[in-house]
C-alpha cells in the first residue's frame, strides 16, 4: 500500500528533520524537543510549499467552474480524494467523504446514521478511553432518541477488556465505537476481532483512526468495520482537513447532514434531489489548499514507508519508556502489549501543569491535563497527566533531553 524503505531510511534521522522546518527553532533559548505529536504533528517542507503553490498558481473554487483555473483546482482537491483512498486502502474513492477531521466524521455517523434509526431502549457501545469526540456526540443523539450510552472497561495496563467489549454487544446495540489506537494511552485496540464479532451480531462498527494513521498502515478492508474516520493535521497535514470512510450501502441510506452548494442534483421548492455520493455530504466550499496540503502528507509518508516509519518509533517509545522509568517519582499510564509511541505520566508531588510550564522553560513541549479523556482520567483517579507523544522525525537525543529537563524541574519541585 505504500512504497518500501530504503535502508538509509530507517537510520537518517536528521536528513529527515531537515524537511522540517520548524524543528530547526528554540523555544527560551533551548533547541525545542517536539514531544507533542498527538496533539498535532509537525508539517514537511513539501506539504507547506504544496498549499503555497495552489494559492499562488492554481487558486479557484472546486466543481463551480470550467475555466482552466476551476479545473486545475478540483483535479488536486479531488486527487486526495484519490490518495487518502488509496492511503487507508478504501474499496472505492467514492466511499470517502472529506471532511474538517474526525470530529466532523463521527459527528456525521451520529446524525446521519445513528440518530434517524436510534429509539428509547437501543444503546451505543464505546469504551472508557475513548476521546470526547467518540462519546459526546453519541450522548447527544442518544438524549434526543431515548437511546443509552454504554462504555466498555479498561483494565490498569490501559487495555480494552476484549471479552467484556464482545459481551456487551447486546440485542439493544444499535452501533459500536472503537479508537484504533488510544490518544493517552498509545494502546492498539483489536479492532479485526471487535469487527468479526459485530459483523455477527448485525451491529456497524465506528472506528477513530485518529492516532493509528500517522503510525501504521490502515487497511480498512482487512479491518471489517462499517465507519474509519482519520484527521489530517496529526499525520502531517494542515489542520481542518480529515476524512470519513463509509461502506457505501451506509452511504446510500444516509440523509445529508448539511444542506447547501454542491451537494445537489436539483433544487425546486417542491423539493430537491441530492448528488451522489460522496458529494451529497459535503455542501459549501471546502478546505481545497488543505487538501492540497494533506496530498503532499501522504506522498512524504509514502516516501519513508511505514516499516521504517514504525521501526523506528518502536525504538523510540522502548527507550523513552526505559529512560522515564530511571525519572524517582514517576508513574507511567498505560502500559499495553501493543501500543504506539505514546506516554503519560505523572510525577510524584507535582502538578501536571506546572511540569509542563516548567518543562517548556527548557524548550520541551509536551501536553498536559485530561487529552478530551474526562472518563479515563477518572479510571486511573487523576484529574490530569503528562503526555509525550513521539513521531520518527524525533531522536533518542531529544528523549535524553526530555528526561534531562524533567529531572532538573523535578530538584525544583522537590
Amino acid at each position: 500500500m505504500n512504497a518500501q524503505p530504503t535502508p538509509s531510511t530507517v537510520f537518517d534521522v536528521q536528513r529527515i528533520r531537515a524537511d522540517f522546518p520548524l524543528l530547526t527553532r528554540s523555544v527560551h533559548g533551548k533547541p525545542l524537543v517536539y514531544f507533542d505529536n498527538a496533539n498535532t504533528s509537525q508539517k514537511p517542507a513539501s506539504v507547506i510549499e504544496a498549499m503555497d503553490a495552489h494559492y499562488r498558481r492554481h487558486n479557484a473554487n472546486v466543481a463551480r467552474a470550467v475555466h482552466q483555473l476551476g479545473e486545475e483546482s478540483t483535479a488536486a482537491y479531488e486527487g486526495a480524494r484519490d490518495k487518502l483512498a488509496r492511503f487507508i486502502n478504501a474499496p472505492s474513492r467514492d466511499e470517502l467523504i472529506l471532511t474538517s477531521g474526525t470530529t466532523q466524521s463521527i459527528n456525521l455517523v451520529a446524525y446521519s446514521h445513528a440518530l434517524p434509526r436510534l429509539k428509547a431502549g437501543d444503546a451505543i457501545l464505546t469504551t472508557v478511553m475513548e476521546h470526547h469526540a467518540n462519546i459526546v456526540p453519541w450522548q447527544l443523539v442518544a438524549a434526543r432518541s431515548g437511546a443509552t450510552v454504554k462504555a466498555a472497561p479498561i483494565n490498569e495496563r490501559g487495555e480494552l477488556d476484549l471479552e467484556q467489549y464482545i459481551a456487551m454487544l447486546t440485542p439493544e446495540v444499535k452501533l459500536a465505537c472503537v479508537a484504533h489506537v488510544s490518544n493517552v494511552l498509545g494502546t492498539v485496540n483489536p479492532v479485526r476481532e471487535i469487527a468479526k464479532e459485530c459483523r455477527k451480531r448485525g451491529i456497524p462498527l465506528l472506528v477513530d483512526g485518529s492516532q493509528a494513521v500517522p503510525h501504521r498502515p490502515v487497511d480498512v478492508q482487512a479491518l471489517g468495520c462499517d465507519f474509519y474516520a482519520v484527521t489530517g493535521h496529526k499525520m502531517l497535514g494542515p489542520t481542518g482537513t480529515g476524512a470519513l470512510w463509509a461502506k457505501r450501502e451506509h452511504l446510500e441510506a444516509m440523509p445529508p447532514f448539511f444542506g447547501g452548494g454542491d451537494m445537489i442534483r436539483e433544487v425546486r421548492f417542491s423539493g430537491t434531489t441530492f448528488a451522489d455520493v460522496p458529494h451529497k455530504f459535503e455542501a459549501g466550499t471546502p478546505n481545497i489548499a488543505g487538501f492540497v496540503g494533506l496530498s503532499a502528507a501522504i506522498d512524504y509518508y509514502d516516501s519513508l514507508g511505514f516499516d521504517a516509519i514504525h521501526a523506528w518509533e518502536q525504538q523510540l517509545l522502548a527507550y523513552a519508556t526505559e529512560r522515564l522509568r530511571e525519572v524517582p517519582g514517576v508513574r507511567i499510564f498505560g502500559e499495553a502489549r501493543e501500543k504506539e509511541p505514546v506516554i503519560s505520566f505523572l510525577l510524584e508531588g507535582a502538578q501536571a501543569s506546572d511540569l509542563a510550564t516548567l518543562l517548556d522553560l527548557q524548550g520541551v513541549a509536551v501536553r498536559s491535563g485530561h487529552h478530551c479523556a474526562h472518563p479515563l482520567m477518572q479510571f486511573f483517579g487523576v484529574p490530569a497527566t503528562l503526555r509525550a507523544s513521539l513521531a520518527f522525525y524525533n531522536t533518542r537525543e531529544e528523549v535524553d533531553a526530555f528526561v534531562a529537563a524533567l529531572l532538573k524541574v523535578r530538584k525544583l519541585l522537590m
